[in-house]
């Protein structure tokens, strides 16, 4: 029997249940990156907000998947969504914002996460949550520049 905490470690984990889709269930947690960027948007946080906004979302992050992983008993399982949610931070961390622009970022992160280019997959290596987490932070990052270059 899960205890209260590791009830809440797996609800955040999974997205609040979105990361229990059994289709895609990355891409139906990465939903939660729209809100996060429309609050952005709407609040106008200068770049250093969304950066730090990201901190706080990240350093947690690492022990909550991993305890998830535990949890799952999976080294990354896919129900683990917090990665995905984290890295939106990064995707818009520069960025103005539009709806083709937050809809770009969207597709463009989850393009990057998918096909996890050089050096993405490398950073799945680091142990526990941090290599849970890593990946998608770079994937974010990724999906960032494409965003400069095309906005």
């Amino acid at each position: 029997m899960k205890s209260l905490t590791d009830k809440i470690v797996l609800w955040l984990a999974e997205g609040g249940g979105l990361g229990r889709i059994p289709i895609a269930p990355g891409t139906f947690g990465s939903l939660w990156g729209l809100p996060i960027g429309f609050l952005f948007w709407h609040l106008q946080w200068p770049p250093v907000f969304r950066g730090l906004a990201w901190l706080a979302l990240f350093l947690p992050g690492i022990w909550l998947c991993s305890r998830a992983a535990q949890l799952r008993q999976r080294k990354d399982p896919g129900s683990v969504v917090w990665d995905e949610i984290t890295a939106f931070p990064l995707v818009w961390i520069a960025a103005e914002f539009s709806w083709p622009l937050l809809l770009t970022g969207f597709l463009l992160f989850r393009l990057f996460d998918i096909a996890k280019p050089w050096p993405i997959r490398q950073f799945e290596k680091l142990p526990g949550g941090l290599g849970i987490m890593a990946d998608d932070q770079i994937a974010g990052l990724y999906a960032a520049a494409v965003l400069a270059l095309i906005f």
